[in-house]
């Protein structure tokens, strides 16, 4: 990756009347934002329909479009929906965060409309969609209609047993009982997709990549285990042998129980690991950069047999290692990856990291601690590497300042030789576009200054999550010249 500056900033945290950020008009304001800041990465996270919790990182399906992402105005503009039935409902009154239940209430009805009204037009493009992406949609779809029959309830929970397993004429079945609800899920997607390169394609032309995000592991309540459970570690009857999680750590003193379920690795090498590639071959049509979240499961993930209180008496296991993307790069070609390889690194996690050759991260609010000489301060990079100043995981950059030992706080102002009167938040984003990294992304929040009111999520924690949102105004011509003038000062950007 050639030496740039990019912006973390979730499409959920984008200003909007509706309650919740979405991939239309100011989309494009923040891309245009960018531009003008001499950014040419915007990393977001993953983009996938969420469920319980509302977590990106647990969606009904790894290849299905978040609904609430879908642009009711651009609907406007097609008049599937008028602005006046847009506005009849509440989408809540604090414009700084987002109200998920007021949104998982209304968001679906407004879309409903949208389809009834689409169905009486040209469907010759929606056939097309349908076809071409048979091979999740159908399933995600039918799951889908299936769950809201019985009050959406995960699959594993399903009170017709026949359903529940698949039977090939219970599926049958129920595709006729509810084949309009089915097409609407699938006409969901026929948006999303359809906005989402209208988005894409206005993003690239201003010379900006898409960083996305593809959690590794998929949720146990989705189409993917539902459709496909063999590829996972379930026992007959739908139940996890195991799931996925990490151990104790600097987040969680009983480590983290994510609760999804575990790949048959052994399997998935028998069948040529056909269902990953197409993973990631439907992620790389969606951004131009992927990043692996918890990449370092490759190379050795954690088991938790379930069912567990929390993460403490888990086991790690070999994943596929170099032998996975070896495979990868014959079947797909070159895609540009970024690894999330945070935390503490085994030596076959370093192994994997240097036989792929894709970049890793470093964050600089872990750099810091106690003094001690670790591998996240800047001095220890190469060049092949991402630096942030915090992630979505982390508290902001002011938010962690506040909370500091005073004596990491002392060591990180000397060590990025910060003037008294330089903003602690503009110190640690100079150091980040001054170091070797190839590339330095930034998350919007530590940019703007904000403390711990706009931390957007805090792990092993339900509720109060992936709810910040940006301001409409926020981004100020000012602001932009300052990171453009930086990006230019530390060689990201041509002047």
């Amino acid at each position: 990756m050639a030496r740039s500056a990019g912006v973390l900033l979730s499409i959920t945290s984008l200003p909007s009347p509706y309650g919740i950020g979405t991939i239309g008009k100011e989309a494009r304001k923040f891309a245009d934002f960018l531009k003008a800041s001499g950014q040419t990465i915007w990393q977001i996270l993953p983009v996938g329909p969420t469920s319980y919790g509302d977590s990106p990182y647990q969606s009904f399906s790894t290849y299905a479009g978040n609904p609430y992402l879908i642009d009711l105005d651009t609907l406007c503009e097609e008049g599937l929906v008028t602005k006046e039935q847009i506005e009849s409902y509440d989408w809540g009154s604090n414009d700084s965060e987002v109200d998920y239940e007021k949104i998982y209430n209304n968001r679906f009805d407004v879309l409903r409309i949208a389809y009834n009204n689409f169905k009486q037009g040209d469907q010759k493009e929606f056939k097309s969609f349908k076809r071409k992406n048979s091979r999740w949609l159908k399933n995600y779809a039918l799951y889908m209609a299936v769950k809201e029959s019985f009050d959406m309830r995960s699959w594993t929970e399903w009170p017709d047993e026949e359903i529940k397993m698949r039977d090939e004429k219970a599926v049958a079945r129920y595709e006729r009982k509810y084949k309009d609800e089915v097409d609407f899920w699938k006409f969901i997607q026929f948006k999303f997709y359809e906005q989402w390169e209208a988005f894409r394609a206005y993003v690239n032309g201003l010379g900006i990549k898409i960083l996305g995000d593809m959690p590794i592991y998929v949720a146990m309540d989705s189409a993917d285990t539902w459709a496909d459970p063999e590829i996972f570690q379930l026992y007959d009857d739908g139940d996890p042998i195991a799931v996925a999680g990490c151990p104790p750590d600097y987040f969680s003193a009983t480590g983290q129980l994510w609760g999804n379920p575990l790949y048959d690795w052994d399997y998935l090498e028998q069948t040529d690991y056909d269902w990953w590639f197409e993973r990631i071959k439907a992620a790389s049509k969606l951004f131009d950069i992927t990043r692996i979240d918890h990449f370092r499961a490759f190379a050795s993930y954690y088991s938790i047999p379930f069912p567990a209180e929390n993460a403490v008496n888990g086991e790690w296991i070999e994943g596929p290692r170099i032998k996975f993307f070896n495979m990868m790069e014959e079947t797909l070609g070159k895609i540009d990856i970024v690894a999330e390889d945070l935390g503490t690194l085994t030596p076959d996690v370093t192994e994997l990291m240097q036989q792929t050759g894709y970049p890793g991260m470093k964050v600089l609010e872990f750099a810091f601690d106690s003094g001690e000489e670790n591998d996240y301060l800047p001095h220890k990079y190469n060049e092949n590497c991402v630096v942030y100043t915090g992630t979505h995981d982390n508290d902001t950059v002011m938010g962690w300042a506040e909370t500091a030992n005073p004596n990491d706080l002392r060591y990180a102002r000397e060590y990025c030789r910060m003037p008294e009167d330089e903003p602690f938040n503009w110190g640690l984003i100079r150091v980040a576009y001054e170091s070797k990294a190839n590339t330095a992304i930034v998350p919007m929040q530590d940019i703007l200054g904000l403390g711990k009111e706009a931390r957007m999520n805090t792990p092993s924690t339900l509720g109060n999550n992936w709810t910040w949102r940006l301001k409409s105004d926020a981004l100020t011509q000012e602001l932009a010249d300052k990171l453009k003038t930086m990006s230019v000062n530390s060689g990201r950007l041509e002047d």
